[in-house]
């Protein structure tokens, strides 16, 4: 039997994704973003709504996007929570620390082992309400510590995942089968 839960923002996995942008002043910051995904073959999607953090990619014409994990889950919570425009040492009260992109004008963070390195594309909406953020994908940035044979490791980068249904954050990780291989025993 089967149960209607009514228009819900339920898609899984919906990776934790922190967004780096330098403000008018070239201080690096991030922000804590849920809603983004693969938009096209070298293009991400976020939904933003208006924050410090899409003035500063008008501004920059750049940012960058690292994945949450399990090592990073309470600094990566806590840059959704504070803005810097309240907290000035967000960055440094998290733990984070910042080093500039050779890549885009944005910053990435020691502490993030993957992040993707983006150009804007479009800013479009009413940034009040919300709006869509889309990137030109430059780079893929990543920290030899998470690789094996010169892949990325899932188990090894442990990105988290928020469940959106209870507010938790869920780790990835467990292998079940080959893409693209496995459902060939049904052709």
């Amino acid at each position: 039997m089967r149960k209607d839960l009514g228009a819900k923002t339920l898609l899984y996995p919906m990776p934790v994704l922190i967004i780096g942008t330098y403000d008018q002043n070239g201080e690096a910051d991030a922000m804590n973003a849920a809603w983004g995904g693969i938009y096209d073959y070298n293009q991400v999607t976020v939904s933003l709504a208006g924050h410090v953090t899409t003035d500063n990619i008008r501004k920059n014409k750049a940012f960058t996007i690292s994945f949450a994990t399990k090592d990073t889950v309470v600094a990566s919570d806590y840059v959704g929570l504070v803005s810097k425009a309240r907290e000035n040492r967000k960055l440094e009260k998290a733990g984070l620390h910042p080093f500039k992109s050779n890549k885009v004008n944005a910053p990435l963070f020691e502490e993030y082992p993957l992040t993707i390195e983006c150009k804007l594309v479009s800013l479009d909406g009413n940034m009040g309400e919300g709006g869509t953020l889309v990137g030109e994908i430059v780079n893929v940035s990543v920290d030899e510590k998470i690789l094996t044979n010169d892949k990325i490791d899932v188990k090894k980068l442990a990105p988290i995942t928020f469940d959106a249904a209870n507010n938790k954050y869920i780790v990835l990780g467990e292998e079940i089968a080959d893409a693209f291989k496995v459902g060939l025993k049904l052709k």
